[in-house]
């Protein structure tokens, strides 16, 4: 039985830029949001601001924290995180990555400042508020 840990090995295909990030943001850490169950709360602290984010489930979450975007909760996808380029790290939410969600009001995506820090509540998401937000329709 193997029980070592399996890292990252570089690929040789990709740029040397591309597999340091990919190394980072393990060493980083963060989440897969399809690992943690529905009704997760995190609080996501950005270089200018904090998310709350209440995971449902296949990607979909609902967040608030920016006074433009999200003063109030607003059910979003969460694409993932990138290091604010192309590079996507589909349903991943990364520390010193860039958050990335679509918003129902918005065309592209919306891509936030680096994120700092990801706690994960210590309770799900109150009863009484996921009732009521989980009857809004999705994307």
């Amino acid at each position: 039985m193997d029980t070592c840990p399996q890292f990252f090995r570089c690929h040789p295909n990709l740029d040397d830029g591309v597999n340091r990030n990919i190394v980072e943001s393990e060493i980083e850490g963060g989440a897969f949001l399809e690992d943690l169950p529905a009704r997760t709360m995190l609080q996501i602290q950005t270089q200018h601001r904090w998310y709350t984010v209440v995971h449902r489930g296949r990607g979909e979450a609902w967040i608030w924290g920016h006074p433009a975007f999200c003063p109030e909760p607003v059910l979003v996808r969460i694409e993932g995180s990138s290091w604010g380029g192309s590079m996507l790290k589909i349903g991943f939410v990364g520390r010193g990555m860039h958050l990335e969600f679509r918003h129902p009001s918005y065309r592209t995506p919306i891509v936030t400042s680096r994120i700092l820090e990801i706690r994960q509540c210590e309770q799900d998401a109150p009863e009484l508020m996921t009732a009521a937000y989980e009857s809004h329709p999705t994307n």
